[in-house]
Formats: C-alpha cells, structure tokens, sequence
C-alpha cells in the first residue's frame, strides 16, 4: 500500500484493486484528470483498503467489486459505519454489476478496462457530488445494502472454481489432510500461515491471501488483517469501549481480536 501525507482539508481517495497493472492505471488517470484529488491510498485487497478507509476518513473510494477476502462489496458494507460519509465508486469488469450499482444508489461506476470518455464522465459526477451538502450526497445505507445483497450471490456464481474443502498442512513432520470444515481460524504468523483445529495446530505453506481465494466466503471471515475465522466456530463476541471485539470459540480456548475496521460484520452478534 501506498500513503502520502495530505493538508486535512483535502479531498482525499482510496483505492482497492487487486490487479498491480489496473491500480497504477487508476492512479495514473486520477493525477491526470483529476489532480486536486489526493489518494491516500492505493491497496492490494479489501481487509488493507477498510483499514486504509477508517484511518483516513476519505472523501472518496474506488472499490474492485471482486477481490480475494474481503471483496470491494464487503468493503462497501462496512464504510457506513466506519467512514459514512466515504463515497463509493465500484470497479468491475461485469458490466450488468455497473448498470445495478449506479441505478440502486452506488455513487458511480468504472468499468475494465476504463474508457477514457466514461472516467471524465465519472470524475464530472463525482466533482458535482462531493460539492453537496454531507446529508445529500451520502449513500442511502439501506439501498447500499440491498444492491450488496443482490450482487454478492452473483460474484459467487461468477468465479466458478469451487470453494476448498480439503486442504494439505504439516504438524510437525507429519503431513495431514484436514477438511476445511474442520478449520476454526486461520493466521498469517510471520513467513507461516498457522491453521488452528479443535484438535491441532497445523502450518500451511501458501499465503494467506491466496488461501483466501478459495475460501468459502459465506462461512469464513476476515476479522483482522491477519487473522480469518470459520463464522460456524464463532461463539460469541465481546466489545469494549472503543468498540473493538474479542471473540470467543467454539473449541478453542484462546480469544481472537476482532479490529474495529470488522465490527460492521458482527454487528447482530
């Protein structure tokens, strides 16, 4: 992730988008079109965007619809709480997910790869929106909502390759195969990704990130930059003044820290 240090009263942008090339072409036509906007930054996936987002309280956010753990809908989902006065523009190759985003409320949309007429129509949009008064150019939460809804089925169906349900991970010298079903929570620990069970802490050789791809995403989530619990091992979670969590397990006597950016999440727990 990028960051650059900005007078607050800046109109300020961050940006989520797994691909390298595409974020620096965004970048790109951002300084050329639009140079008063300041990108605070410019991120690899969702779970560094959202914390990106509640640290810097950004005016704007550019959110790739799918990405790899947190997806730029989960992102969305989450700004209503922790930065709601963000704008959202959603990125997506799918043109039927622009066309739903901009008619169900989303403040608008880029498509890839993006058209040099349609990004100078978007910044013009996006210009005459953010000169609004706060309460009439924030997104209605419950619209946002229900487009998220609706689009996350269709992101699901969309990737095609199923969801893991074995994965191969070393206890020891031993190597096992456990069912992912069987996978409490896992965590980027260092150069390792340790994979905890009820029975077993196991260590898998493949990143964090990746792992994420392929994981079902209506059973596990992230609740930490670092950290991606099975919800049907969840046994309940526990805020603080601040409005941080500590969850409890179900087979696990440890308790995990949920960050406050993934709060949104639990929030009917």
């Amino acid at each position: 992730m990028s960051t650059t240090t900005q007078p607050a009263d800046a109109l300020t942008c961050v940006i989520a988008e797994d691909e390298a090339l595409f974020r620096a072409a965004l970048v790109k036509l951002l300084g050329e079109e639009w140079p008063a906007l300041k990108i605070v930054a410019a991120c690899e996936d969702g779970a560094e965007a959202l914390d990106a987002i509640a640290a810097n309280q950004p005016q704007l956010a550019f959110l790739d619809i799918r990405m790899p753990g947190l997806t730029g809908l989960d992102v969305a989902a989450a700004i209503s709480e922790v930065s709601p006065q963000t704008a959202i523009v959603f990125v997506t190759a799918y043109d039927q997910y622009a066309i739903d985003a901009f008619d169900k409320g989303a403040v608008d949309y880029l498509l890839k790869p993006v058209d040099p007429a349609r990004f100078r129509t978007t910044v013009a949009r996006l210009k005459e929106r953010l000169q609004r008064p706060a309460n009439d150019s924030a997104i209605d939460p419950g619209l946002l909502q229900a487009l998220i809804d609706k689009l996350g089925g269709r992101t699901q169906a969309a990737d095609g390759e199923a969801p893991l349900t074995w994965i191969t991970a070393s206890v020891g010298r031993e190597t096992r195969l456990i069912n992912v079903s069987d996978i409490i929570y896992i965590q980027s620990d260092n150069k390792y990704t340790v994979v905890m069970t009820a029975e077993s802490e196991a260590l898998l050789r493949m990143p964090l990130t990746d792992i994420l791809k392929r994981l079902d995403s209506g059973r596990f989530r992230q609740i930490h930059r670092s950290t991606v619990v099975n919800l049907h091992a969840v046994a309940g979670i526990t805020r603080d003044e601040s409005g941080r969590g500590t969850m409890r397990l179900k087979g696990r006597p440890e308790t995990l820290a949920v960050s406050l950016s993934y709060m949104p999440f639990f929030k009917n727990m």
